[in-house]
């Protein structure tokens, strides 16, 4: 299994499958990257200028369509997903208070290796996946893996139930009924 620059296990053998479309690919093919950072490598900026921007790996996408992002040296894919990608739990959040996530952010780092397992360098590629924190920690401590097929751990079940509760017993007031109880303040004065 992988590890992290720390020695921390992260919980998959390969991190690009599990990966997904680069953050910097745009909707008509170009590599954002290069457009609005072209400063941060000026040589990788000139070679996608000469050819109008198109992303690197997206035009050689295989057959099956599955493109071999780790060609490209400013790869980025950053989960945005509400939901945990080991146990499912879904994200409820508090509005207006400082509780902590229900789910957090798993980086995939690692070192690229040699042909021979040595000379790692680090490949600047960020690739995350969303884990509950209960699920984050299991996959840490070394004994967890990402695509194990697991429920929500019965900790994470009750904090996500609490604050369902929680939004629950809020209540909703509509514009309307606040208008109305503020013109009945505003009448009785």
């Amino acid at each position: 299994m992988e590890k992290t620059d720390r020695g921390t296990p992260v919980g998959v053998d390969d991190p690009y499958a599990h990966a997904g479309v680069c953050d910097h690919l745009t909707g008509d093919g170009r590599c954002r990257f290069a457009v609005e950072s072209p400063h941060a490598d000026p040589g990788f900026a000139r070679e996608r200028a000469e050819a109008d921007y198109r992303c690197l790996v997206a035009e050689e996408a295989t057959d099956a369509g599955e493109a071999e992002w780790r060609a490209c040296p400013h790869y980025r894919h950053r989960s945005t997903a509400e939901r945990c990608r080991r146990c499912g739990l879904e994200e409820r959040r508090i509005a207006g208070e400082g509780a902590r996530p229900l789910l957090e952010e798993h980086h995939l780092s690692y070192a690229d290796r040699g042909a021979d397992g040595a000379g790692a360098r680090p490949t600047g590629h960020e690739i995350t996946v969303v884990l509950c924190r209960w699920c984050h920690a299991k996959v840490h401590t070394g004994w967890a893996r990402i695509d194990d097929d697991v429920s929500p751990d019965p900790e994470a079940l009750a904090a996500s139930e609490a604050r369902r509760s929680r939004e629950l017993t809020e209540g909703f007031e509509t514009a309307a009924e606040r208008y109305e109880r503020g013109r009945s303040k505003d009448g009785e004065r």
